[in-house]
């Protein structure tokens, strides 16, 4: 089991939900943090709440992952910190509520851009490091969406079944570089998500869905995502009865279809 003391951990969207969570959790394990967000105030409280004897073991880089051409400054920026990055946790990302037909495609490139190509871009900025240094792991926050799709979420979905594509692929086109690839697939968990979610025009959902609500804690899923890294695991799934659909999708998928034709996103 890989010991995460001293390891050096860059967790994007860590200003909220699963990301806030996983620094706290991180902390704990005595890691070097780098956390990064849009919100830099944010920020600061996510570091400010963690034990004092961690703070200055984490260090505050606002980042937007909407915007390409910052990331690999950002990724630059991150590396001087400690000279290296051990593992990088592609966490940030955006959900969506709105059908297929009613979304402009400038939606469904923003979804693109944040949960899928930033994720690419941040892995590619810091891949020569880990292959010069025969070590490191990509942790990439994926979904159960990334498995199936649903009514609602066809770019979220699109997006997180791209993940699995590249960093599948790049697990074994690196395996003799020793780095190592941990695809994470929540279900329903505890968080805010939904609040932020686009709409069909871009606009955010601004509710919370019932799901979302009585999902699984956020501070289980961090205890269970670090459990996971520990472990070097491929992918997980992690949730309730939800997870249930990726099973159903892949041994039975006329039944996982008429199912989900009748199915109500909560």
């Amino acid at each position: 089991m890989t010991k995460l003391q001293n390891k050096i951990v860059w967790i994007t969207g860590a200003s909220s939900g699963i990301g806030e969570a996983l620094v706290y959790q991180l902390s704990k394990e005595k890691a070097n943090l780098i956390i990064s967000a849009r919100r830099k105030r944010e920020l600061g409280r996510v570091k400010n709440s963690c034990p004092s004897e961690s703070q200055k073991n984490i260090h505050i880089l606002p980042l937007d992952l909407s915007q390409p051409d910052s990331l690999k400054l950002m990724s630059e920026a991150a590396i001087n910190y400690y000279g290296r990055i051990d593992i990088l946790i592609n966490n940030g990302g955006v959900s969506q509520r709105s059908l297929a037909k009613e979304t402009l495609m400038e939606v469904d490139r923003q979804i693109m851009e944040v949960n899928y190509f930033s994720a690419v871009a941040l892995t590619k900025n810091l891949l020569p490091g880990m292959i010069e240094n025969k070590s490191g792991h990509i942790v990439t926050m994926s979904s159960i969406l990334g498995k199936f799709g649903v009514s609602m979420g066809s770019g979220y979905c699109a997006s997180k079944h791209a993940l699995h594509g590249f960093f599948d692929a790049l697990r074994i086109e690196h395996w003799r570089d020793n780095i190592k690839i941990t695809l994470i697939c929540p279900g329903y968990i505890d968080t805010n998500v939904s609040l932020n979610a686009l709409t069909a025009d871009g606009s955010k959902y601004d509710k919370l869905t019932k799901g979302q609500v009585n999902g699984m804690p956020a501070e289980v899923c961090a205890r269970k995502i670090v459990k996971a890294i520990k472990r070097e695991k491929e992918e997980i799934y992690l949730g309730g009865s939800e997870l249930s659909g990726v099973y159903v999708k892949r041994y039975f998928p006329g039944f996982f279809t008429w199912y989900m034709k009748r199915f109500k996103l909560r």
